[in-house]
């Protein structure tokens, strides 16, 4: 009860006030505002103590792995075919090599058939499917019209004799997929060993059928401008004709590939 007269007295109180006119409150010691606003504008705010929370991950810096330095795949075929002294390492530098996808994707190294000690080299394109399965070059329909063909002149892939025998090869040893073109890049990596092949088996002449070895060896293509030409390279007399595969879809054009059989046939007599 106390309390409450107290609570209406001081009520009274301020109501009279009211009544003479007070409408605000003022203290008994006068304030300066602009002094007020300065002592808020001197407080300096503390550096924080305590690191942010951050994950394990983020507080260790992570630097990224340095760059393996760039591979020059032309440079280091030069320099392993470079290195073969006879065929044998020529076979086993093309097996250590590493930098040509195809042979991530390839069952065999298709490296050459015949006689070495031939006059005629036989530079075809690449591997196909039958020459993957059984590690040789021309085996399939192909190869059986090839040795036709030679046939016809007097030469043969197996023949003991050097002058009537034939070395085949081919610019890539590992079968491109679905027997694609291979592309110039990998024309250029194996380039260097068909170039050590050339040297190491030494032919009187070079026979290069279709434009892989065309573009490989003589920079062109257009085998059906190209072929019958005699022309040079690696100086060694070379001759374009069409590949087999090519005369087994288009057999009108084996007159022409028979004509240039003759030519090499010419040849052969010329330089004996």
């Amino acid at each position: 009860m106390e309390h409450d007269s107290e609570f209406h007295a001081a009520l009274a109180a301020l109501a009279w006030q009211i009544d003479l006119g007070a409408d605000e409150a003022i203290g008994e010691v006068p304030v300066n505002r602009y002094e007020a606003v300065a002592a808020s504008e001197s407080v300096v705010p503390q550096p924080q103590t305590t690191a942010p929370f951050a994950p394990p991950a983020a507080r260790r810096a992570v630097e990224p792995p340095p760059e393996a330095p760039a591979v020059d795949a032309v440079a280091e075929a030069r320099h392993v075919a470079a290195a073969a002294r006879d065929l044998d390492g020529l076979r086993e530098a093309l097996a250590a090599y590493e930098h040509c996808e195809l042979k991530k994707g390839a069952r065999t190294l298709v490296f050459a058939d015949g006689n070495p000690r031939a006059r005629v080299l036989v530079l075809g394109e690449a591997p196909g499917r039958d020459e993957d399965m059984q590690g040789k070059p021309f085996v399939g329909r192909a190869g059986q019209l090839l040795d036709r063909m030679f046939a016809a002149i007097g030469l043969s892939r197996t023949a003991p004799d050097a002058e009537k025998s034939l070395y085949i090869t081919n610019v890539m040893v590992w079968r491109p997929p679905q027997n694609r073109d291979p592309s110039p890049e990998e024309i250029a990596m194996m380039l260097p060993f068909v170039e050590r092949h050339i040297a190491l088996v030494d032919p009187d002449v070079v026979v290069v059928m279709g434009n892989t070895p065309c573009a490989a060896l003589l920079g062109q293509r257009g085998i059906t401008r190209l072929r019958g030409k005699w022309t040079q390279a690696l100086g060694k007399p070379v001759l374009p004709m069409f590949h087999p595969a090519f005369l087994l879809r288009q057999p009108h054009m084996k007159r022409e590939a028979w004509a240039d059989l003759l030519e090499l046939q010419a040849k052969l007599r010329v330089t004996a």
